[in-house]
């Protein structure tokens, strides 16, 4: 079974852009999941809040899945001040790549990342989870990638950091009037 990750902000999926879900071959994907749960068992609760200081970015955070055609969901345009966390990838604080995306504009104006191309190395992100417990992380870099080359691998695949990602669109827009990048935020614990 192969998934499309992607992220966007009302872009049409691209097909040339898959990967299993595990994003590594199935052996090599429980091999490692069982080296790193043998090593730190953890149980994590469902993060709730992200939050910039920085930036004065703070947003509550909706549950992600996938869409049916394997493409990561975004949150729907008309909650665009909300963030969303894929829970397809790692809890935020957790050994692996946890990704949270939030649009940077919709039809409904500035949206929740709108500033986050504004994010420098160093900075802190805080991810709440339910419990009330805080996660930090330092940004130790950020990139601006076309969607048609989206960096799948790196942002979803396994690593054995407790890292976090920020998605949101970037760069020109398209004759459909879409962003054409997306900027990735790159964090780890810290």
């Amino acid at each position: 079974m192969f998934v499309t990750l992607l992220s966007g902000c009302s872009s049409a999926p691209d097909p040339g852009l898959r990967v299993a879900p595990t994003a590594s071959a199935p052996e090599q994907a429980e091999e490692s999941q069982e080296s790193v749960t043998s090593a730190a068992p953890e149980e994590r609760a469902a993060p709730a809040e992200v939050a910039v200081p920085s930036l004065g970015i703070a947003s509550s955070l909706m549950e992600l899945g996938l869409n049916t055609d394997g493409t990561v969901e975004v949150p729907p345009a008309e909650k665009g001040m909300t963030a969303g966390w894929y829970t397809g990838g790692a809890v935020p604080g957790a050994v692996g790549a946890a990704v949270i995306i939030g649009h940077n504009d919709t039809r409904f104006g500035k949206a929740v990342f709108h500033d986050l191309k504004k994010i420098t190395k160093g900075a802190d992100i805080t991810v709440t989870d339910v419990s009330g417990d805080a996660a930090h992380f330092t940004v130790t870099g950020t990139e601006s990638v076309g969607k048609n080359a989206f960096p799948t691998e790196k942002v979803y695949g396994p690593t054995q950091d407790r890292a976090l990602r920020l998605i949101t669109c970037d760069g020109d827009f398209d004759a459909q009037g879409h962003p054409v990048n997306n900027l990735i935020v790159y964090a780890t614990l810290s």
